[in-house]
């Protein structure tokens, strides 16, 4: 199965930089407790989306901004 890609270049790369930074916010010590794994979880979920170019919440909510433009296509939630 391939995944049709709905993350355009800017917004990978926003996610790819938003990884960076909460990764080096959970490894720098900035963040303690229970919130660790919360920013490990973000920060790899952003990073993981951004490089492979597919968001699983883009999809089922029609979002694509991988186009010229931005686009909202019917899907399962859509009516």
């Amino acid at each position: 199965m391939k995944l049709q890609e709905n993350v355009g270049p800017i917004d990978r790369i926003a996610r790819i930089v938003l990884g960076i930074g909460l990764v080096t916010l959970a490894l720098g010590g900035s963040v303690a407790g229970p919130f660790v794994a919360v920013v490990w979880l973000v920060a790899a979920i952003a990073l993981v989306t951004g490089l492979i170019g597919f968001c699983p919440l883009y999809f089922l909510l029609g979002i694509s901004t991988a186009g010229n433009r931005f686009e909202f296509k019917r899907t399962l939630l859509g009516r």
